[in-house]
């Protein structure tokens, strides 16, 4: 068996940080992106930047052998390929897309992606599929404020792919974007039967939960009208790394507790 030498590896997102470390590769990353934060370790590696922005200098001052991004980088990339930087570009819209750049990480620092990919696999072979399905919006964020817009997943995007493997329908049907932004009347026209917010109480602890809730109660759609407004903070909720497996299950629990809901209701 030949042995490789380490390499010097940069993370430009959250998700690639996690993987590398999942892979048993967090030793070799030099720098990381913004908000890195699981495992625990990855927050003692240099950042070199937000995930959107990251900062050529700093990276290049690491002396990098390989630099992970996802495509939204790519002029980022770009650059430091001409100063000879092997770089990387990902995708991680999809569930499919995670499982794939998973493969392409693994294959690049020789490891074996297999129980990485099989627990994303096996994730979605349990999920609870409903024989009775409802219509599902889920918003990123939570705000007393809901006038200057409202962020939900739309199409192409694994919280469309989770809504679906959870046996359910997404409540926005529109393909035009992975994450449309919409008004109150927006919310009308869709009137979802369910809305789960993906909330961070540690990144925004100041936030009125209770006013928060109370102005998505003021739209009426049938989701208001049964009380199916629901927040959902869990840690690994946003990040499209090998742990999606959690949010898959984490999220179809959500749902299939409303649907089992609906079924006392229709026989009490």
């Amino acid at each position: 068996m030949l042995a490789h030498a380490k390499e010097r590896i940069v993370s430009l997102s959250p998700s690639i940080t996690e993987i590398l470390f999942a892979l048993g590769k967090g030793e070799e990353i030099v720098g990381t992106s913004a908000f890195s934060l699981y495992p625990k370790e990855a927050q003692n590696i240099p950042v070199v930047g937000g995930y959107e922005t990251p900062n050529l200098e700093k990276i290049i001052a690491l002396r990098p052998t390989l630099v992970f991004g996802q495509s939204y980088v790519a002029p980022t990339l770009k650059k430091l390929e001409h100063f000879g930087i092997q770089t990387v570009a990902l995708e991680f819209k999809t569930l499919e897309d995670i499982k794939a750049s998973i493969k392409t990480i693994a294959k690049e620092v020789h490891a074996n992606d297999a129980n990485l990919t099989q627990t994303i696999d096996n994730a979605l072979l349990h999920a609870k599929k409903n024989t009775a399905p409802h219509s599902v919006m889920i918003v990123y964020g939570l705000h007393e404020d809901l006038r200057s817009g409202i962020y939900i997943a739309g199409k192409n995007i694994f919280f469309d792919d989770i809504i679906m493997a959870c046996g359910h329908t997404n409540a926005y049907t529109s393909t035009l974007t992975a994450q449309p932004r919409l008004s109150y009347e927006n919310v009308i026209a869709l009137n979802p039967q369910q809305i789960i917010i993906l909330h961070s109480r540690a990144s925004n602890p100041n936030v009125n939960e209770q006013k928060a809730l109370e102005a998505w109660h003021a739209i009426p759609t049938e989701a208001s009208k049964n009380n199916r407004i629901s927040i959902v903070d869990e840690p690994y909720i946003h990040i499209p790394s090998h742990r999606v497996a959690l949010s898959i299950e984490r999220l179809c629990r959500e749902m299939n507790e409303f649907n089992f809901n609906l079924s006392a209701v229709q026989y009490e």
